[in-house]
């Protein structure tokens, strides 16, 4: 799983985020109706997008990708409260997301057990 496993899955989730964070950035209309939904304002919606493209990048920068996949798991799990809480139907592929990111947590975690 280490040698092609894990890289195929941080490949996917660089594609996703960094998609995702300049759909955010970029202010493409969903990203701000969803973020109005959410009623915290647009500001989080910038935040959101810029954490998103930085733990994508950290995927893959040399002793830090724990970190990358920690910050992705934490914003999947505040993806999934708004979206059972504010926004709607399905929180499957914030939970797919969140579940990729912790397995390559997992897979980096020896960089914090030192």
């Amino acid at each position: 799983m280490q040698k092609y496993g894990i890289p195929i899955i941080k490949v996917l989730l660089t594609l996703a985020f960094v998609a995702a964070g300049l759909a955010k950035l970029s202010g493409v209309e969903m990203m701000v109706q969803t973020f109005d939904a959410v009623g915290m304002g647009q500001w989080l919606r910038y935040v959101t997008g810029a954490l998103e493209i930085a733990g994508a990048a950290l995927l893959w920068v040399q002793g830090r990708q724990v970190f990358g996949a920690g910050l992705l798991l934490c914003i999947m799990v505040g993806a999934v409260g708004a979206h059972l809480l504010f926004i709607g139907p399905s929180a499957v592929p914030a939970l797919v997301l969140g579940a990729l990111a912790a397995v390559v947590a997992f897979s980096y975690r020896q960089q914090i057990i030192k």
